[in-house]
């Protein structure tokens, strides 16, 4: 009875959060979720907010809405020490709709002069501003409020970052916005819980007392990626604000808008100038500057393996902490036991969500070799089906490509696949003749040394391999340089257990994918990264220890 109530409660929260961010009333809602016939999953991301990709997906339609003119609302300037600001050289750079490749507006590009002003605001005030001073109480207060205007502003966020990325917007609103907002709230709540503790002495010591504190490290810069700019910012901000430090964030260039709005959000929210600066730039400039400059304490990236190569070389010359969150070839395994139908759309949601622009992707799929062929012949089938266009369409499964350089790195590793003897079953292809479009492809006949099994695609690429015994496929899935996450379909606990066990990968989903909560860590194994988003582990990345030992003069006896 308990366990009802508790669910009950739950679908009734999720139903409030779907009509908030969807802008439809609960009659509207419940009427779509309970009567409208069930049309495939824009997203798994989350259990929880596909009520509110179901309720998102009746809004109206935006594909015909003047994105310029929304763009232009945003401050599309450097945010430092709480004033939004032109580079100090008055460089800019064109952020594309990745619908048509075109330009449709400029934003400011900071360059090494422009990062270093903000590392000297973080600096000013970490070292001599409120932020770190407070309470954990009032810093969570300030992040709630923060949590508060983000979901407020669902609708336009997501409208944001559905433009500048190319994903659905029912992606958007249903899934990335409402994960960004509970990832800050989640934090926030963790702002006051961040302490020390007192440690008993041995008596070889004397009579002593040891304190031992947690102090933030400082200034962090913080480098996100464009492929889930809103949420990747949120991951980062949660636990390093929480725990009283100050922060240069480096967003992508492709991807810029969402994040500068977001830190509007954040002044708005009560953030002290200084303690939150953003600078959209290229990484070979603003993100070299970042990783490099003494005067930042940490350096927190999510990217590909290669560019994270790179920062912890620049970090090692001041011995500065690094936490990395990276590439990935995470396989899915499908074993015979399984349903194959429910391994099918499992499968290729593991694949195609995102445009396969995810770094958890379920790009090698082992199929076992007693259901090999049905199963290629469903996941075909799906891939022809999945509805490719417009974001801004209410049936859209799949947007364009973020840009022309990984438009054009897809269609080439396409073609090495099928001339290194994968055999093309479909797409393969550019859909349209405008835009980043790519048909969803699938290959079958992989081998475990063509450039589509071992290389990370980051695009609606599924290659699907065969295997035969439980031993060589745990075996192949690990022999990969990465190790972020991987998947198993079936039906057999003692399979499960043995695989789940048994693969080098830092998140394992069964019978699911792409499910993720603030409360529990992820990261990688192998150069899939180090150290862990989310949970509590997160924020021993971004705090320090100290020990202090005070004599004790006269001891107090307990109790005689």
């Amino acid at each position: 009875m308990r366990q009802a109530a508790i669910t009950g409660t739950r679908v009734l929260a999720q139903a409030n959060l779907a009509c908030a961010v969807a802008n439809v009333t609960p009659a509207a809602y419940w009427s779509a979720r309970v009567f409208r016939p069930k049309a495939p999953a824009a997203h798994t991301f989350s259990r929880a907010f596909r009520p509110a990709v179901v309720a998102a997906a009746a809004a109206p339609q935006l594909k015909d809405i003047d994105h310029s003119d929304i763009a232009s609302k945003v401050k599309r300037q450097l945010l430092i020490n709480g004033k939004f600001v032109d580079a100090i050289g008055g460089e800019t750079f064109g952020t594309e709709d990745p619908r048509t490749g075109e330009i449709y507006t400029q934003v400011a590009e900071a360059q090494e002069a422009d990062v270093d002003a903000a590392v000297k605001a973080a600096r000013m005030a970490f070292d001599n501003g409120p932020w770190p001073r407070m309470t954990g109480r009032e810093r969570g207060a300030i992040l709630y409020k923060f949590a508060d205007l983000m979901e407020q502003n669902t609708h336009e966020l997501a409208i944001l970052e559905s433009l500048d990325n190319g994903k659905p917007l029912s992606a958007s609103k249903g899934g990335d916005v409402p994960l960004a907002v509970e990832h800050i709230r989640y934090y926030a709540g963790w702002a006051d819980k961040i302490h020390g503790s007192i440690v008993p002495v041995g008596p070889a010591s004397g009579p002593m007392m040891a304190t031992v504190y947690k102090e933030p490290l400082g200034v962090v810069g913080q480098i996100i990626p464009w492929n889930f700019p809103i949420l990747m910012a949120a991951w980062k901000l949660g636990p390093a604000l929480a725990a009283g430090n100050c922060v240069v964030m480096k967003v992508a260039e492709q991807t810029p808008l969402s994040a500068l709005r977001v830190g509007e959000l954040a002044l708005e929210a009560g953030l002290p100038a200084g303690v939150l600066n953003i600078v959209p730039g290229s990484g070979e400039v603003a993100g070299a500057a970042v990783a490099k400059h003494p005067g930042i304490d940490k350096v927190a990236f999510t990217g590909s393996t290669e560019v994270g190569k790179l920062i912890m070389k620049q970090a090692a010359e001041r011995i500065k902490p690094v936490t990395l969150e990276l590439g990935g070839k995470s396989p899915c395994i499908i074993c015979p036991d399984a349903d194959i139908d429910t391994a099918v759309e499992g499968a290729h949601d593991a694949l195609f969500f995102n445009m396969g622009q995810c770094c958890t992707a379920g790009s090698r799929t082992f199929v076992h070799e007693d259901i090999y062929d049905e199963f290629v012949k469903k996941a075909v089938k799906r891939a022809q089906n999945r509805k490719v266009g417009d974001p801004f369409d209410d049936d859209t499964e799949q947007g364009p490509q973020v840009s022309k350089e990984q438009f054009d790195k897809i269609l080439d590793m396409c073609k090495q696949g099928e001339e290194q003897g994968a055999k093309l079953e479909c797409g393969g292809k550019r859909l349209g003749d405008k835009g980043y479009y790519i048909e969803p492809t699938v290959f079958s006949n992989v081998q475990d040394d063509n450039i589509i099994a071992t290389d990370e695609i980051f695009g609606p690429v599924q290659s699907i391999l065969k295997w035969k015994t439980v031993e060589e496929v745990l075996e192949r899935a690990n022999k990969s340089e990465y190790g972020l996450a991987a998947g198993i379909f079936s039906k057999d606990v003692d399979t499960i257990n043995a695989l789940s066990r048994g693969l080098q990968s830092g998140t394992v989903w069964v019978n699911t994918w792409n499910q993720f909560d603030a409360a529990v860590p992820f990261g990688g194994y192998k150069l899939s990264g180090i150290g862990r988003e989310h949970g509590e582990e997160v924020l021993s990345h971004y705090t320090q220890t100290k020990a202090v030992y005070m004599p004790l003069q006269e001891p107090v006896k307990w109790r005689g």
